[in-house]
């Protein structure tokens, strides 16, 4: 079974880094707004262009910075981030999560992440993914060629052309999140057959509770 959720199929970018943090993915002056969307072309900003960014500024009219890896054209629509130690280390802005998103990117692949980042993830649908240092080193190599990579969420697997590059662990319960499309909300949502009999059963019970009268 290969769906959206279990295959994902893109070339990669190789951000090799260690301890990237939540302000260098996306800056404290962008945090303004809780509208999950909007954040991508400020994805990176002290690294992507020359000038400091502010909330509405016209991108097209800021110098771009040429040598960042986001700025090349041979990685324009990538859609998989390869980083190092600690990504999202810092604070525990969920905006750094929703700028990676609304940016493009699908899946994130690191030797370790900081705890709160590596939780929001999860809680917004991007998948991380942790692997050794060689295995990394392995999968740099393969986006520097411009190699397109492969996971396999269904069974916990990375390809390159047809090649087993690496297994990898994650949470059952965030993997059966993530195949279903599901956030806490949404996951609580599946229930609500449940929650109404339950709220029936406990007026019935209780019907003070449920008095709205002083």
């Amino acid at each position: 079974m290969r769906n959206s959720n279990s295959f994902h199929k893109g070339q990669a970018i190789p951000l090799d880094r260690d301890n990237i943090d939540t302000d260098q993915i996306i800056p404290k002056q962008f945090l303004k707004s809780i509208k999950k969307s909007g954040f991508g072309p400020n994805l990176f900003d002290a690294w992507r262009y020359e000038d400091e960014g502010f909330p509405g500024q016209d991108i097209n009219d800021r110098k771009i910075n040429e040598e960042f890896i986001l700025n090349q054209k041979k990685y324009l629509n990538s859609d998989i981030l390869i980083s190092k130690k600690n990504f999202g280390c810092g604070s525990s802005r969920e905006h750094a999560v929703w700028s990676l998103m609304d940016y493009g990117f699908k899946v994130v692949i690191a030797e370790s992440f900081a705890d709160i980042f590596y939780n929001n993830c999860f809680n917004n649908g991007l998948l991380p993914i942790v692997l050794s240092s060689e295995k990394i080193q392995n999968l740099l190599n393969l986006a520097e060629e411009r190699k397109e990579i492969e996971i396999d969420l269904l069974n916990q697997v990375i390809f390159s052309e047809d090649n087993e590059i690496a297994n990898f662990e994650i949470d059952p319960f965030r993997k059966k999140c993530i195949l279903e499309g599901l956030d806490e909300i949404g996951l609580s949502l599946t229930h609500a057959n449940d929650i109404k009999e339950f709220e029936k059963k406990r007026q019935k019970q209780s019907p003070w509770v449920f008095n709205n009268k002083g």
